[in-house]
C-alpha cells in the first residue's frame, strides 16, 4: 500500500502545473464554502439573538386563536387565571425553561394634550421581562435602564419615533387612552421614564408600561395576560423543548377536563390543548425566519457548487491521466500487475488530490474566519447593529472535507476502472 501511495504522488507531481491548478481550484471552493457558511451562520445567529433577546423570547404561549388575529391585539383572547396557573406549573417544572415573562399587549392612543397618535403597548413585570429578554433594557437610550426596574408603576417607555414625533422629553406627562375587552374607554396619565430604540424596526410603535398599570387602564380583574414569552436554557434545544411544553400543556388540559366531556364535545382524547393554549416558536412569530431559511438554503447551494467543482476537476485530471498513460498502463499489466492494483493506484491519485486540496482549503477558510472574528467588523441590518464575529464551524469543515473525499473517490472511479480493464496488447499498441 505504501508503494501505491508513493507512486500515486509521483504521478501527480509529474504534471505539476496541472496538479497545482486543479488543487488550487478545489481548495478555493472548500475555503469559500467554509467562509460563506461561517459568515452566514454568524449573521443569522446575530439577528436571531437580537430578535429573541430584545422582544420575542425563544417561544411564546397564547390562547388558542390569538395568533390568527394578533395584528388586532385582541383582549378577549387572553389567558385566564386558571390557564395561567396551570401554565406556570408547567414552565416552573420544565428543566428546559430558564425564565418566562407574562405580558399584556394592547393598542392605545397616546396624547401630549395637543396631538394624538396610536401605538402598541406591552405591559410587563420588568424583572421577569429583563430575565427573558435581557437585551431590552440596553436598548433604552435615554432614562431608566436598570434591568430590574426599567419601567415602574406610573411610568412609560416610548420608542424614539413616537417620542420625537410628539415632542416628548423625559419626565413629561403622557396620556394613554385604550378600550378594554368590553369596548368601554378608559384613560390614564403616565410619566415618561425612558426612550428606547425602535425595537421592531423603523416603523415600530412599541412602548412598555408596568403590568399592574395595564390592568388598571384596561379594567382587568385578576391575573389575565395575553401572552407569555419564554427563554430556554439552551436555544439549540428549541424544537425538543417546544414539543415537551406542548405535550405537558395537552396533558394538563386533558386532565382538567371532566370525564365524558370529550365524548360529548366530539373532541379526540388527549387533544385537550386545542381548547386552551398554543405554543409558538420565534420562527412562527417573526418575518425574519424566512430570511434565516434563505441563508440556510444559500449555504446548501454553495455546498452543491463545491460538489460540482470537485467532481469536474478530479474527473478531468484523472481522465487526462489515463489517456496520457495508456502505454504505461499496458506495460504495468504486461509485467503482471493485477487489475486491482492498477485500480487502487488511480483511485489513490484521485483521493490524494482531493484530500490534500480539501485540507489546504479548510485551513485557508478557517484562517479567514479567525481573521474576521479578530477584526469584529460592525455592520447594520435594518435597524439592528450587528458585529460580524464568526466562529470556526468544525462541523462545516468536517462536512466539506468529507464531501471532497467522497466526490474525489466517485470521480476517480470511472477512469480507474477504465485503466484496470485495458488489455495489455491493445494498450502497448497505443501511440
Amino acid at each position: 500500500m505504501n508503494n501505491i501511495i508513493k507512486i500515486a504522488w509521483r504521478n501527480l507531481l509529474r504534471y505539476t502545473r496541472r496538479t497545482l491548478l486543479t488543487s488550487s481550484l478545489i481548495a478555493l471552493g472548500v475555503a469559500l464554502v467554509i467562509v460563506f457558511g461561517g459568515v452566514g451562520n454568524s449573521f443569522r445567529g446575530g439577528v436571531i439573538e437580537i430578535i429573541t433577546n430584545s422582544n420575542l423570547g425563544h417561544l411564546q404561549v397564547h390562547k388558542k386563536g390569538y395568533i390568527g388575529s394578533m395584528d388586532n391585539l385582541p383582549l378577549d383572547l387572553s389567558i385566564g387565571e386558571k390557564g395561567l396557573e396551570g401554565l406556570r406549573k408547567v414552565l416552573d417544572s420544565s428543566p428546559e425553561v430558564l425564565s418566562y415573562s407574562e405580558r399584556i399587549r394592547f393598542g392605545a392612543m397616546i396624547s401630549n394634550f395637543a396631538s394624538t397618535t396610536n401605538m402598541r403597548l406591552t405591559a410587563v413585570h420588568p424583572e421577569k421581562e429583563s430575565a427573558t429578554c435581557p437585551d431590552l433594557p440596553g436598548r433604552i437610550k435615554e432614562g431608566e435602564s436598570d434591568p430590574a426596574a426599567f419601567v415602574k408603576p406610573g411610568a412609560i417607555v416610548l420608542p424614539q419615533n413616537i417620542a420625537s414625533g410628539l415632542g416628548f422629553k423625559l419626565g413629561d406627562e403622557v396620556v394613554l387612552v385604550a378600550n378594554n375587552k368590553d369596548g368601554s374607554v378608559n384613560g390614564l396619565s403616565f410619566r415618561l421614564s425612558g426612550i428606547s430604540e425602535n425595537i421592531m424596526g423603523p416603523q415600530g410603535k412599541d412602548g412598555y408600561i408596568h403590568l399592574e398599570d395595564a390592568r388598571t387602564l384596561l379594567r382587568i380583574e385578576g391575573e389575565e395576560v395575553t401572552e407569555v414569552a419564554v427563554k430556554l436554557k439552551d436555544f439549540d434545544r428549541l424544537t425538543g423543548a417546544t414539543s415537551s411544553i406542548k405535550k405537558e400543556l395537552a396533558d394538563l388540559a386533558g386532565a382538567g377536563q371532566k370525564p365524558g366531556a370529550e365524548a360529548a364535545s366530539g373532541a379526540q382524547p388527549g387533544r385537550g390543548a386545542k381548547a386552551g393554549l398554543e405554543v409558538h416558536t420565534w420562527e412562527e412569530l417573526s418575518p425574519f425566519a424566512s430570511i434565516a431559511k434563505m441563508v440556510a438554503l444559500l449555504i446548501i447551494v454553495v455546498r452543491l457548487v463545491l460538489v460540482f467543482i470537485v467532481l469536474v476537476s478530479v474527473l478531468n485530471v484523472m481522465m487526462m491521466s489515463v489517456y496520457e498513460r495508456v502505454g504505461e498502463i499496458g506495460t504495468m499489466a504486461s509485467i503482471g500487475t493485477p487489475p486491482n492494483k492498477i485500480l487502487a493506484l488511480f483511485l489513490t491519485e484521485g483521493l490524494s488530490l482531493g484530500f490534500f486540496s480539501g485540507v489546504i482549503g479548510s485551513a485557508a477558510g478557517a484562517g479567514i474566519l479567525l481573521l474576521l472574528k479578530a477584526l469584529e467588523i460592525p455592520f447594520t441590518f435594518g435597524s439592528m447593529d450587528l458585529v460580524l464575529s464568526p466562529s470556526v464551524p468544525v462541523g462545516e469543515i468536517a462536512l466539506a472535507l468529507l464531501v471532497v473525499i467522497v466526490i474525489s473517490a466517485l470521480a476517480s472511479l470511472q477512469p480507474a476502472l477504465k485503466a484496470s480493464r485495458m488489455e495489455p496488447v491493445d494498450a502497448l499498441r497505443h501511440v
